[in-house]
């Protein structure tokens, strides 16, 4: 939705495991799926001060036969839910069945999932953040002009620990988990 002053909405875009829920390798079972203590606290922030937040995930274990499609729709009703009795909502929800031998644009780092929420609720990239345990979503989000957010949660402390020297540019912030990275969210202009 466009804002009243021509401007499009400002979001908040979240990877799911590492970042919102634990990271367990492949989440093949609703019983696996945690969410973080923090998480309803850090989102529901994020939703009063007016930013859309959409989740953005890669789920190859469809494509893997780990697990059925309609699993991802429990483990999403279920994390919808709990960030409801948390008093938080998401906007929106995308993902990925693929695995990275698929020649798809919706597979993270590509920004197709991105790309399409934008479009499909009026989100510009400008002033939105884009918040993963993963430096390739970081990188991702910062090269369609969000600003990237790494949190040490999942697999970010090991990414950060062991890889960053490597990386051509550096998240524009790095902070323990969701909750931090909020905090630096309504820190800036």
């Amino acid at each position: 939705m466009a804002l009243g002053n021509g401007k499009k909405r400002r979001a908040v875009f979240l990877d799911r495991d590492g970042t919102i829920a634990e990271e367990v390798g492949y989440l093949n079972h609703l019983s696996r799926f945690h969410l973080f203590p923090f998480a309803a606290e850090a989102i529901r922030r994020l939703n009063q001060a007016g930013f859309a937040v959409i989740v953005v995930t890669n789920q190859s274990g469809v494509t893997r036969g780990f697990f059925p499609e309609e699993l991802i729709a429990q483990v999403h009703e279920r994390m919808v839910a709990e960030l409801a009795a948390g008093g938080a909502r998401v906007d929106g929800i995308y993902y990925c069945p693929h695995h990275s031998g698929y020649d798809c644009s919706c597979r993270k780092p590509r920004p197709g999932l991105v790309e399409r929420a934008a479009e499909e609720h009026g989100l510009g990239f400008e002033g939105s953040f884009f918040v993963s345990d993963r430096y390739a979503d970081v990188q991702m989000g910062q090269s369609i002009g969000c600003q990237g957010i790494l949190v040490l949660s999942g697999y970010g402390r090991g990414e950060y620990e062991w890889n960053r020297e490597k990386w051509p540019r550096p998240p524009d912030a790095v902070v323990e988990d969701l909750l931090a990275a909020t905090e630096v969210i309504l820190r800036r202009p």
